[in-house]
């Protein structure tokens, strides 16, 4: 359950983030309360997550996922634009990830 978790921690995180960004600094309500609810719904499977993943591993993996896909929804959805440096940066964090995951002893498999 622990990835089951982590995955609507992620997905909530992206989200609340993403409505963020369309509450224009909480002047618009219906993101604000969006974001607001994302991030509850995040942090409260991040907590349950917690139980099962070790911190460092959950946090690592919830914050980088979470970085690659809020940029990959800043390019969809605000037309927002990658470099070349960003795209290999968040090829760098996938990686990063799939070694902890693969390798890592501190992963439960």
């Amino acid at each position: 359950m622990g990835y089951l978790y982590l995955a609507i921690a992620i997905i909530a995180e992206v989200i609340g983030t993403s409505a963020l960004k369309a509450s224009e600094g909480f002047t618009q309500t219906l993101p604000s309360v969006v974001a607001i609810i994302g991030y509850g719904i995040a942090f409260y499977f991040l907590s349950l997550v917690l139980k099962a993943i070790p911190v460092g591993v959950a946090y690592a993996i919830w914050s980088g996922l979470g970085v690659v896909l809020v940029a990959i929804v800043g390019t969809v959805a605000f037309n927002q634009k990658l470099d070349l440096a960003a795209i290999i940066g968040m090829i760098l964090i996938i990686a990063g990830v799939l070694v902890m995951n693969i390798f890592s002893t501190s992963v439960k498999h």
